[in-house]
C-alpha cells in the first residue's frame, strides 16, 4: 500500500494544483489515515471507518485535477465517475452499484500488472522459446549427438539475435489466441453476467480450428506476451488479491455530486430520479455487500471522495443521511490572478509548455515574455468575472486565441523564432472581453 507521508502527497499535488491548500492536506491526512490503519490489529482494522471527504468549489478550481493526480501517484484501485450519470433503481441508466465494480475491474488490472511484472523473466523465457521454435525448427527425435549439439549452438545465437532485434523485420508463422466475446459491462447484474460468459465460452468452444497467421517477429513478441499472461499468471489468486486490495484501499472520486442534490423549490418540484440516486447511494457509502462476477466485496472501508461547484444547490440539499456520511468538508478557493499567472508558470508540463512543445514539431520555437503571461491571466481572470467563472479553464480557451494564427501557420515558419509580447495578447483580445456579449460566445 502507498505509504507516502502527509507532507510528501501535498508536495506532489503542489507540482500540478496551485494552491487549494485545505483540500490537498485533507485528502493527504486520509490516504495517510488509511495507511496507519493497515498496520492495526485486525479486529481493530474493522472498527476504524474512512472518513469521506466532500469538496465544494466552483468549476475550474482543482477538484478533477487532485483527483486526476491521485490516479498516478498512487498504486491503489482508484476510479472517478460522475454521479450524474446514475439513475435510481428502475429506470432506464447506470446504477450505483456499478461504480463499485468499476473499482474491482480496476483493481484486477493493477494487481495483473503487478504479476506480470513480476514473472517478467518467465514470459520473456516463453516467448522468446515460441519465436525461436518458428525460427529453427526442432531437430527430430533420432539426430545423432553431435547434430544436436550443434542445434543447441546454433539455438543459443538465434536467441541472442531475437534479442538484438536483428530478427525483428523476419516473418513466421503463428498461432493467434481466439478472441473470446468478453463481457465486462459492469452495470450489468452479475447473474446475467455469469450467463453471458457462459455463452462466451460456447461461442469460443464451437470455433476449434486453430487461427494461424503470418507475422514479423517484433509484432509476434506482443502478440505472444499477452498469451503468455495468460498461461502463466493464476488468474484465480490475482482475482482473490484484487478484491482484497479493492475493499481495504479502494478510492472512489464521485464528481459532480451537486448534480444530484435536489433544493426544496427545485423548478418547484423535487426530481425522484435525482433523491432515488441518492438514496441508491446511501447503503454504498455506509457501507453494503455487492456482488460482481468475481464475488462479493464490502465497502466498509472504501473511501469516498466527492466532489462539486454546488452553484445551484447547497450541499444541505442532499438528503441528510448522506450528508452525514461525509464528514470531511473542505471548500476551494475561486481562482485568482495570481493564482492563474502561477498556473502558467510554476506547474509541472504547464499549459505554455505543451504549447511551445507541439510548436517545436513544426521547427518553430515559441516563447512567451513574462508581461504577456501577466496579461493572459488578467484577461483571464477579468474573462471570468464578466462572463461564467470556469476558472482555470478559461486559460485553454484564451492562449488559443492569442497563437490560433501562429499555429495555422506553422508550417510555413519553421526554422523561426516568435515571442508572445504583451502588446500581441492585448490585440488579440482586449476587443473580445470588453465586449460582454461577444465573450460570453467566443472565450
Amino acid at each position: 500500500m502507498n505509504n507516502m507521508t502527509p507532507k510528501q502527497t501535498v508536495a506532489y499535488l503542489d507540482e500540478y494544483v496551485i494552491g487549494q491548500d485545505n483540500a490537498k492536506k485533507t485528502i493527504a491526512i486520509a490516504l495517510r489515515t488509511r495507511y496507519r490503519r493497515m498496520q492495526l490489529d485486525e479486529k481493530l482494522q474493522e472498527e476504524i471507518m474512512p472518513k469521506n471527504i466532500l469538496m465544494i468549489g466552483s468549476t475550474g478550481v482543482g477538484k478533477t485535477e487532485i483527483a486526476r493526480r491521485l490516479a498516478k501517484l498512487m498504486n491503489l484501485p482508484f476510479i472517478k465517475v460522475e454521479a450524474s450519470k446514475y439513475t435510481e433503481v428502475g429506470f432506464v441508466g447506470r446504477d450505483v452499484e456499478s461504480m463499485v465494480r468499476d473499482l474491482v475491474m480496476t483493481s484486477i488490472d493493477i494487481v495483473k500488472k503487478e504479476h506480470q511484472e513480476k514473472n517478467i523473466e518467465q514470459i520473456g523465457n516463453y516467448v522468446l522459446d515460441k519465436i525461436v521454435d518458428k525460427l529453427l525448427p526442432p531437430l527430430p527425435l533420432m539426430a545423432s549427438e553431435q547434430k544436436k549439439e550443434e542445434y543447441k549452438v546454433s539455438r543459443e545465437k538465434m536467441k541472442e539475435r531475437v534479442i538484438n532485434g536483428d530478427m525483428d523485420e523476419k516473418v513466421i508463422e503463428i498461432q493467434m489466441p481466439k478472441n473470446n466475446i468478453d463481457f465486462n459491462d459492469t452495470n450489468m447484474p452479475p447473474e446475467m453476467a455469469k450467463v453471458q460468459e457462459s455463452f462466451s465460452q460456447m461461442f469460443a468452444g464451437l470455433n476449434k480450428d486453430d487461427l494461424k497467421k503470418e507475422v514479423s517477429v517484433f509484432d509476434a513478441k506482443h502478440i505472444l506476451k499477452a498469451e503468455a499472461g495468460e498461461k502463466l499468471l493464476d488468474m484465480s489468486s490475482i482475482q482473490t488479491e484484487a478484491l482484497k486490495r479493492a475493499e481495504e484501499g479502494g478510492i472512489i472520486f464521485l464528481d459532480e455530486i451537486d448534480k444530484i442534490a435536489v433544493g426544496n423549490k427545485n423548478d418547484g418540484r423535487s426530481d425522484p430520479s435525482k433523491e432515488g440516486v441518492q438514496r441508491d447511494l446511501l447503503p454504498i457509502v455506509e457501507g453494503s455487500n455487492v456482488t460482481t462476477k468475481f464475488g462479493q466485496i464490502k465497502t466498509d472501508h472504501i473511501l469516498f471522495i466527492a466532489a462539486g461547484a454546488f452553484h445551484v444547490s447547497k450541499p444541505s440539499d442532499l438528503i441528510p443521511e448522506l450528508q452525514g456520511r461525509f464528514p470531511l468538508r473542505v471548500e476551494l478557493n475561486s481562482m485568482t490572478e495570481e493564482a492563474l499567472y502561477k498556473i502558467l508558470t510554476q506547474t509541472k508540463n504547464s499549459l505554455l509548455r505543451q504549447y511551445e512543445a507541439l510548436l517545436a514539431v513544426e521547427g518553430l520555437e515559441l516563447t512567451f515574455e513574462d508581461e504577456a503571461i501577466k496579461a493572459l491571466a488578467a484577461l483571464s481572470h477579468t474573462a471570468n468575472e464578466k462572463t461564467e467563472d470556469i476558472g482555470a479553464r478559461r486559460l485553454h480557451t484564451v492562449i488559443e486565441k492569442v497563437i490560433e494564427d501562429i499555429s495555422f501557420d506553422a508550417d510555413e515558419k519553421s526554422g523561426e523564432k516568435i515571442v508572445i509580447t504583451k502588446e500581441l495578447v492585448h490585440k488579440k483580445l482586449d476587443m473580445l472581453i470588453e465586449d460582454e456579449d461577444i465573450a460570453r460566445y467566443i472565450l
